[in-house]
Order: C-alpha cells, then sequence, then structure tokens
C-alpha cells in the first residue's frame, strides 16, 4: 500500500476484539460494537505551528491506540477498510 496521511493525520486499522464475555458468553455479530482500538499504520509529518515548524508526532507506525467510538473517517484502501483521524482524536496509546 502506497498511502501517507497528510498533516497531522493518522491512518489506523481497527483491531477486533473478543468474541466472548468475561463470563464466557458468545457475542453474535450483530451485537458487536466496532471496536476502539486500533493499529497505527501509517502516520503524516506532523502540523505546522505559528512559525511554520513542524510539530513532532506523538504516535508511529505499528503502536496500538485508543480512539473514540465517532472518530475518524472509514475508507478503504486494497480492499482493507480503515480509519482515518486526527492525532487528537487519539485516547492514548495501549502498552
Amino acid at each position: 500500500m502506497a498511502f501517507t496521511p497528510l498533516h497531522d493525520r493518522v491512518l489506523v486499522r481497527r483491531v477486533e476484539s473478543d468474541e466472548k464475555t468475561k463470563g464466557g458468553l458468545i457475542i453474535p455479530d450483530s451485537a458487536k460494537e466496532k471496536p476502539q482500538e486500533g493499529e497505527v499504520v501509517a502516520v503524516g509529518a506532523g502540523a505546522r505551528d505559528e512559525d511554520g515548524d513542524r510539530i513532532a508526532m506523538d504516535v508511529k507506525q505499528g503502536d496500538r491506540i485508543l480512539f473514540g467510538k465517532w472518530s475518524g473517517t472509514e475508507i478503504t484502501i486494497d480492499g482493507e477498510e480503515l480509519l482515518i483521524m486526527k492525532e487528537s482524536d487519539i485516547l492514548g496509546v495501549t502498552a
């Protein structure tokens, strides 16, 4: 894939959540919510401040992140569904 997000945008692949609850119940596909966790596929170069200097991105390719339920825009690249969002939509990086 040859896609690079611009400025402070991040390309994210959703990470599928477990199909069972902690109690062992199986969750059907129709009842599942879309996961709010993902893996960073690509990052832009960063936004610019008032002086024109680049602001470094806090995330990098390969990071696992958490994001808001309605964050990002769904896109399809090479048949794969991905999200593109601003870095400010990311809530945190998981360990």
